[in-house]
């Protein structure tokens, strides 16, 4: 199942350069351009309150947005650039590239994790220790996933699930090559304790 889309809603700017650029903050908007696809540059404002609601949402940089211009068709786009005030930090320009279905991109994908009555592990009372709860995946801009599924049926105390241990959506693979680790199932805390005194014995003895 395809993750469903934020809308990104802007308006085409007319006129180009500093001079239109500053007129558009002065309206509390936002400039911007989105580029490629085969199709030239348009330039774009994006109200200000609007953005900011976006940017700390999070993500804004790896995400993929619906975008939205009254009386043109919607396009799939991801921002590339969020240009910003070395004093304020508040967002000067955006830079938007459209993208074909086809385009490959990064993207974070939240991990789900199914079938906890399955885990001996957890019914003994290990706890379930998410280590990631999103992965960054290179997908298909056409055919994101929602979801990455961790099945833990199996899974027993001390357990390591790695990433190699997870069947990923067709066409989506890590963007980084380490095997590295989405979860464990760690022991009670009594059982722990109880493991801890019996080193100190044996250490002693």
């Amino acid at each position: 199942m395809a993750k469903e889309i934020s809308d990104l809603v802007a308006e085409v700017r007319v006129g180009t350069g500093k001079g239109a650029a500053r007129q558009a903050r002065r309206e509390q908007l936002v400039p911007g351009i989105v580029y490629g696809g085969g199709i030239d540059p348009q330039p774009l404002n994006i109200k200000y309150n609007y953005l900011m609601k976006n940017l700390k949402a999070g993500r804004f940089l790896s995400q993929l947005f619906n975008l939205k211009v009254e009386g043109q068709d919607d396009v799939r786009v991801i921002c590339r650039h969020v240009q910003r005030d070395v004093v304020k930090d508040i967002p000067l320009h955006v830079d938007l590239m459209r993208l074909r279905r086809t385009s490959r991109i990064n993207l974070f994908i939240n991990v789900e994790f199914i079938n906890h009555d399955k885990a001996p592990g957890l019914k003994r009372g290990g706890t379930l220790v998410a280590v990631r709860n999103e992965v960054e995946l290179e997908v298909t801009a056409g055919d994101i996933p929602e979801l990455i599924t961790v099945d833990l049926t199996g899974k027993t105390i001390g357990d390591v699930i790695h990433i190699s241990d997870v069947v990923l959506p067709a066409g989506a693979k890590p963007t980084v090559d380490r095997n590295f680790v989405i979860a464990n199932i760690s022991a009670p805390s009594g059982l722990r304790s109880s493991g801890v005194d019996e080193a100190d014995d044996a250490a002693e003895e």
